[in-house]
């Protein structure tokens, strides 16, 4: 048994191990796990959702690294020169880019406009015409869109003064009086929307055309805030109110790894698909409305969810695993002709420990004739002996026992023969 191993499973074993290392060198090695992420400023929404990216992905042990910035326009920027490998991106500010991907809708991102309280109401965006109007910083997703709806009210810097304080600075002059109106697009849960949502001296404008500039606009959707929605204590708002929305993309370079794009989806699948104030379940994250280019790890995932080899193993495991599935192939090319030819080989094997011993029974054979009575009862004897040799030595399974009762069985006919040429003999 033993030198059976060395001599035909031992050789086996090897060329599918050799097959399995050259194949090998042909399979794109695993990708850093190490992403960078360009959010935003540090007290806005980006940030705050991409520290909970960066907890999850941390978990699954990848790098993650943020980078604070103007806004989406910067974002974007830093994504095209290869400084950042995602970011958050508000809709509608890019437009179909070779070198961008998008992965997904993860929230909605309403526009707010809210102006100083002076015993009116405002009904219409063009009533901020000729006044001071706060419209974010420079590279701003916010300044963006601000832009977009002014122009088409006919509003710019030659009838309005036009500022571009960042958000926390136009909430402080907004409160006190110095400026009329500030634009600003974020979730209803910023600190600084539900501080001027509860500030007396500060208004919400209801948008009352918010259908029309979602008709006007595809990635523009009217959404209804409605009384006490965020505070009922509070009363927050005091009225029901007519909101204009983008959404909050995530986009990324074509360089990152799809194993990193995978379990990034997966995070923000695990962080987005619950019920929020203007989100069913499961509404977002979503791959709908853009005019990029979806990444196909997005577009796969969104559209059948976990792989078979998700759901058994932990997401980097399975990703290994998926990734060496080109070794199928040299191991199903060796299996083949090694499943054809294993049985005959494993036969001969076996017929082998037998077979050996008729050598020996053979010279016994043709030379016990020439004998003299001495002779022919030392070769008796010695035939004895390999008897308890065969049995001694020789352990084949019980499919091959009647090869070795045959052996056993041509012994004694060469000891009667002995038998019979000792007798003549005497």
């Amino acid at each position: 048994m033993k030198n059976s191993f060395f001599k035909v499973t031992l050789p086996i074993i090897l060329l599918i191990v050799a097959s399995f290392y050259i194949t090998a060198q042909f399979i794109q090695p695993a990708p850093k796990k190490e992403i960078i992420i360009a959010t935003g400023g540090p007290n806005g929404n980006y940030y705050k959702t991409a520290l909970e990216y960066k907890r999850l992905l941390e978990e699954d042990k990848i790098q993650v690294t943020l980078l604070n910035t103007a806004g989406s326009v910067e974002n974007i920027a830093l994504l095209k020169s290869g400084q950042a490998d995602v970011a958050f991106v508000q809709n509608g500010i890019v437009n179909k880019d070779a070198n961008l991907e998008f992965l997904a809708n993860i929230y909605y991102e309403p526009l707010w406009v809210f102006y100083k309280n002076e015993k009116f109401t405002m009904d219409y965006i063009i009533q901020n015409i000729s006044k001071r109007v706060s419209i974010g910083i420079e590279g701003s997703g916010t300044r963006h869109l601000s832009r977009i709806i002014l122009n088409d009210n006919g509003i710019n810097e030659d009838n309005t003064d036009i500022l571009d304080y960042p958000n926390d600075v136009a909430r402080d002059e907004l409160i006190a009086g110095n400026i009329d109106a500030m634009f600003i697009v974020g979730s209803a849960s910023s600190k600084i929307i539900q501080e001027l949502l509860e500030n007396p001296a500060v208004n919400v404008l209801s948008i009352k055309r918010a259908k029309a500039y979602s008709r006007k606009y595809s990635y523009l959707s009217a959404l209804d805030l409605y009384e006490g929605t965020i505070d009922l204590y509070k009363n927050l708002p005091d009225e029901d109110i007519k909101l204009l929305s983008t959404t909050a993309n995530l986009i990324s370079n074509k360089n990152v790894p799809d194993e990193l794009i995978r379990i990034l989806v997966k995070k923000v699948k695990e962080v987005h698909d619950k019920k929020t104030l203007f989100a069913s379940n499961n509404q977002f994250p979503n791959i709908t409305n853009t005019p990029l280019e979806i990444h196909p790890e997005a577009k796969q995932y969104f559209a059948s969810g976990d792989t078979f080899l998700e759901t058994i193993f932990p997401y980097w495991i399975a990703s290994n695993i998926d990734r060496l599935k080109i070794l199928l192939i040299p191991l199903l090319t060796l299996m083949f002709p090694l499943f054809k030819g294993v049985f005959p080989l494993y036969q001969w094997t076996m017929r082998s420990k037998i077979y050996k011993w008729y050598e020996i029974l053979n010279g016994v054979d043709t030379r016990i004739s020439s004998l003299n009575q001495d002779s022919l009862r030392q070769e008796y004897k010695r035939l004895d002996d390999l008897k308890i040799e065969i049995q001694e030595e020789t352990k084949v399974p019980l499919a091959f026992m009647g090869e070795y009762y045959n052996l056993i069985m041509h012994i004694d006919v060469i000891q009667n023969r002995i038998q019979v040429l000792i007798t003549k003999k005497n």
